[in-house]
């Protein structure tokens, strides 16, 4: 209880600003659309994400509900790998694309495109432009197919990415605590079942925004995972006596690491006026307006560079990553990106970073590593599994919702088939 008081306090104070602001909470319904009759007949997910919800916090804050789904459903125990770079935005549109960022396109929170010579930013007005997104998100892959969907927030969810939004979502905001989005999704599957959706998003953003402000071994990061834990309950338990075949997975985007001002790079100088340079501190994509001044930079800082951060020509990007400039057709990776080495963040001056960060390689830094779990009825029972990427999360959820995939994508039903029963 102690951690549900100090969470409430702290909502109230950090985030009393956004609540007083004028917000649209009200919900949007495209109208004139309905289940068809094979739909009728199919299961129903609900996928969830706890932002920044690192894969250990599990037993680290003993979420005891959490905990207790997990040792009953599928556990990804070790983690599931985001894609690179390990960012929100990125992962959550990975999630519902199943497409690695350079090949959906969002490939940072903020990016500059150098074919539209304009940025995209979080924050901004860009999040609800469908251009800027590829691929086929599952809510459009639903409605597709005479699916309804619904989203309670998700990356690309309020744009018309794919010309497809969801028949029922909102204008993203953070007025909605726990017990609102629960009675939002009860709501929804007590519809009437020709307009009741099949496929649904959840989203909470807590344990992140305090990870960021606090750090990941913070008290205060700690009542936010508690938050979560009680909330997921709330959500299972009211769903329950509807009696409907509903599978949940709940997934996080990306971990959380601990940093210290010890472990701060200064940015090297890069001349704004011949290049467009984004620092996420813990990678930085440089592009130049003339391509010609490319490799003479790229020497210049690898004269200059120390052992705490590597320089690499975007098309010269390690492999494994997926996110080299060769990938990316549409040029918005860069040119040259710069990528501090372990866990230190590359800083401009009299900019600081958060407590809590994350963006690193998954594969080098294992706190990035995200949360999943699913359970259900059509997932096994008491199944461990092993770490796997994110993009696979995209055909489980298409073989259960028994939807054909229209578009190539990048994960693989392989990989997590043998978590269906």
């Amino acid at each position: 209880m102690k951690f549900l008081n100090l969470l409430f306090v702290l909502f109230t104070a950090n985030f009393l600003y956004a609540q007083n602001k004028v917000v649209d909470t009200n919900q949007v319904v495209t109208p004139n659309r309905v289940n068809t009759e094979q739909t009728l007949q199919k299961p129903y997910v609900i996928l969830i994400s706890a932002d920044g919800f690192r894969y250990d916090y599990f037993k680290k804050y003993k979420a005891k509900n959490l905990l207790n789904i997990a040792a009953k459903g599928v556990w990804a125990k070790k983690g599931m790998h985001p894609s690179y770079p390990s960012i929100t935005f990125p992962n959550h549109y990975s999630i519902i694309t199943g497409l690695y960022p350079s090949h959906h396109g969002i490939v940072d929170n903020i990016f500059y495109d150098s074919i539209r010579k304009e940025t995209y930013k979080i924050g901004s007005k860009t999040v609800i432009d469908g251009t800027w997104y590829n691929g086929l998100p599952l809510w459009a892959l639903a409605e597709k197919q005479g699916m309804l969907s619904a989203s309670l927030f998700w990356v690309g969810s309020e744009s018309n990415a794919a010309n497809t939004r969801p028949t029922y979502w909102y204008h993203y905001h953070e007025k909605f605590k726990g017990d609102a989005k629960v009675n939002i999704i009860k709501n929804w599957l007590t519809l009437p079942d020709s307009i009741r959706p099949h496929f649904i998003t959840l989203y909470f953003p807590e344990v992140d925004y305090y990870g960021h402000k606090f750090g990941p071994d913070a008290k205060e990061t700690e009542a936010s995972v508690h938050y979560i834990d009680v909330a997921i309950k709330k959500l299972v338990d009211s769903l329950q006596p509807l009696n409907l075949p509903i599978n949940f997975i709940f997934v996080s985007d990306h971990g959380m690491i601990a940093v210290e001002e010890k472990d701060y790079i200064p940015l090297p100088e890069i001349d704004s006026k011949k290049f467009t340079v984004i620092n996420s501190y813990t990678l930085v994509r440089v592009t130049a307006k003339d391509k010609l001044d490319v490799l003479p930079l790229y020497q210049k800082l690898l004269n200059e560079k120390s052992d705490d951060y590597n320089v690499y020509l975007a098309n010269n990007f390690p492999e494994k990553l997926n996110y080299s400039s060769k990938e990316d057709t549409i040029g918005r990776i860069g040119d040259i990106l710069l990528v501090p080495v372990g866990s230190k963040l590359l800083v401009n001056k009299n900019k600081k970073p958060t407590y809590g960060k994350h963006g690193f390689n998954s594969y080098e830094i294992p706190e990035m590593k995200a949360s999943f779990i699913a359970w259900g009825e059509n997932f096994k029972k008491g199944k461990k599994i092993k770490t796997f990427q994110n993009i696979h999360i995209y055909p489980l959820v298409a073989s259960i919702l028994d939807l054909e995939i229209l578009q190539p994508i990048d994960g693989s039903l392989k990989v997590l088939q043998k978590t269906i029963r």
